[in-house]
C-alpha cells in the first residue's frame, strides 16, 4: 500500500527507479534474514477446515475419520489390510509383537537409520543384528546371507530417504530361510519399486506421517500387510487389547460390550489426526512431484561440486519419493567437516538435518549388544559426512537458490 500510494504521485522516472530499488533492497534483506528450515509441512485450508469440523463434531478420538483415512490409504497403496496408528514406531512395535518373538530371536536391520528401528526390536524382546549399507545409504542386500543364523526370525530393511531397498533378492532370501519381512518405510510413502508402490506387495510395511514426512497427520503412522491374521492382532493390540473400537462401542449403532483378547497398548490414531490425513493423501502425488523437481535441480546444479558427494541411485527400476536430499561432505575438498558446514549454514539462516548417526555407535547398543566402532565401516563413513539440505513442497526456486548460494559462500566458491 505504501509503495502503491507513492507511485501515484512520483512521476519522474529517476525517483520511481529509486523507490523500486529501496523496496527491492528491503524485501531481499528480510528474505535473507529469515531462517529457512530444512523441512516444513504443507497444510491446505481444506485440511485445516476438516480439523475444525472434527473438533466441532464432538468426536475427536478414533472414529469415522480414522476409518475413512484407513480406507483411502488402502486404496492408494493397493494394500489388502491397513491399520492407522499413533506413529510408525508403534506400527513396527506391534508388528514385531504380533510375530511372537522368543528370547534370543534375531531381527536383521541396518545401522544407518533412526534409532526407533532398533529400539522396537529390543522392546519386542528381540536381538538386533546389523548389516552394513552400500553407496545408496540402504542395506547392502549382498551382505544379508552372512547375517542369517538359525535364530533369525525377520529382516527389517529401511527405505532410507524415500529410496527403496532392492527387494527382489531380499524377499528371495527371506523365502529361502522362511523369514518374515518387516519393511521400515517410514520415509517412503509413495515410493515405488519396479512399477509397484511399497505396500501393494510383500509382507509387512510401516509408514510415518510425522510433520517432516512427505505427508502428515501431525504425528501418526500406519501398517500394511497381506497377512489377515496379523492385522487383526494389531488392531486389537493398538487399543488395550479390546476387540472393538471406541466408534463401534459408543457410536449410535455401537455395542458397549467388549472382550479383551491381549494386554494391548494405547497406539490408536485420533480423528483429529485423520482429518489432516484425508486431505494430505490426495495431495501426496503433487508433493512428490514438487520434491522430485527440486531434487533434480539440486542434482543438476551441484553435480560438479567436488566438495560434495551427491545421492547415488541404484540401477533397478524405482520411484524415489525424495523424503530427504542427503549429500556427503568431502572434507578434503571442502576444507571443513560436516558439523562445521551445518554450523556455517545456520549462520547464513539455512537449516539442515543430520540423518543419521549410525545406531550401533550409541552407548546403549554398544553396552548391551557389543557393537563397536569399525563394525560397519560404510555406514560409519556416511554418517560422519551426511547432511540433509532443505527440501519440501513449498520450497520456492528462489529459496533453493538461496540455499545453494549459502553453500557456495561456505565453500568459498564463486557462483
Amino acid at each position: 500500500m505504501f509503495k502503491k500510494s507513492f507511485n501515484l504521485f512520483l512521476r519522474p522516472l529517476r525517483l520511481q527507479r529509486l523507490l523500486r530499488q529501496i523496496f527491492s533492497f528491503q524485501h531481499n534483506k528480510n528474505h535473507m534474514t529469515t531462517f529457512l528450515p530444512f523441512s516444513k509441512p504443507s497444510i491446505s485450508d481444506a485440511a485445516i477446515d476438516e480439523v475444525v469440523a472434527c473438533l466441532k463434531s464432538g468426536w475427536i478420538t478414533t472414529g469415522p475419520r480414522v476409518q475413512q483415512f484407513e480406507h483411502a490409504l488402502g486404496e492408494y497403496l493397493q494394500a489388502p489390510h491397513t491399520a492407522a496408528l499413533s506413529s510408525a514406531t508403534a506400527a513396527m512395535h506391534l508388528a514385531l509383537l504380533a510375530l511372537d518373538l522368543q528370547p534370543g530371536d534375531e531381527i536383521i536391520t541396518t545401522p544407518l537409520t533412526f534409532v526407533a528401528t532398533l529400539n522396537v526390536i529390543v522392546q519386542a524382546g528381540g536381538k538386533p543384528v546389523l548389516v552394513d549399507v552400500d553407496h545408496t545409504y540402504n542395506m547392502d542386500v549382498s551382505k544379508l546371507p552372512q547375517a542369517i543364523t538359525p535364530r533369525t526370525r525377520a529382516i527389517m530393511p529401511v527405505h532410507l530417504t524415500g529410496l527403496p531397498v532392492d527387494l527382489d533378492p531380499l524377499y528371495a532370501l527371506a523365502k529361502k530361510h522362511d523369514l518374515r519381512v518387516l519393511e521400515d518405510a517410514a520415509q517412503a510413502i509413495g515410493t515405488g519399486y519396479k512399477g509397484r508402490l511399497l505396500g501393494s506387495f510383500g509382507d509387512i510395511q510401516t509408514f510415518s506421517f510425522h510433520p517432516n514426512k512427505n505427508m502428515t497427520t501431525g504425528e501418526g503412522g500406519c501398517i500394511t500387510t497381506h497377512d489377515e491374521a496379523l492385522i487383526q492382532k494389531i488392531r486389537a493390540l493398538r487399543f488395550h487389547g479390546i476387540d472393538r473400537s471406541a466408534w463401534d462401542r459408543y457410536g449410535k449403532k455401537g455395542d458397549q460390550a467388549y472382550d479383551v483378547i491381549a494386554p494391548g497398548f494405547k497406539y490408536n490414531m485420533m480423528d483429529i489426526q485423520a482429518a489432516l490425513g484425508i486431505h494430505q493423501l490426495p495431495e501426496l502425488e503433487d508433493f512428490i512431484a514438487k520434491r522430485t523437481l527440486l531434487a533434480e535441480r539440486y542434482l543438476s546444479i551441484l553435480g560438479d561440486w567436488p566438495e560434495l558427494t551427491l545421492p547415488q541411485l541404484p540401477a533397478y527400476a524405482h520411484r524415489h519419493s525424495w523424503h530427504l536430499f542427503c549429500v556427503l561432505i568431502n572434507p578434503e575438498a571442502a576444507h571443513l567437516n560436516r558439523d562445521t558446514f551445518m554450523q556455517e549454514m545456520k549462520a547464513h539462516n539455512i537449516g539442515t538435518g543430520l540423518h543419521y548417526n549410525a545406531a550401533h555407535l550409541y552407548r546403549f547398543y554398544q553396552e548391551h549388544f557389543g557393537f563397536k566402532k569399525g563394525d560397519f565401516p560404510v555406514a560409519e563413513n556416511i554418517c560422519s559426512r551426511i547432511v540433509s539440505l532443505p527440501l519440501f513442497p513449498d520450497l520456492t526456486i528462489s529459496e533453493q537458490d538461496r540455499v545453494i548460494a549459502a553453500m557456495g559462500k561456505v565453500f568459498g566458491k564463486k557462483i
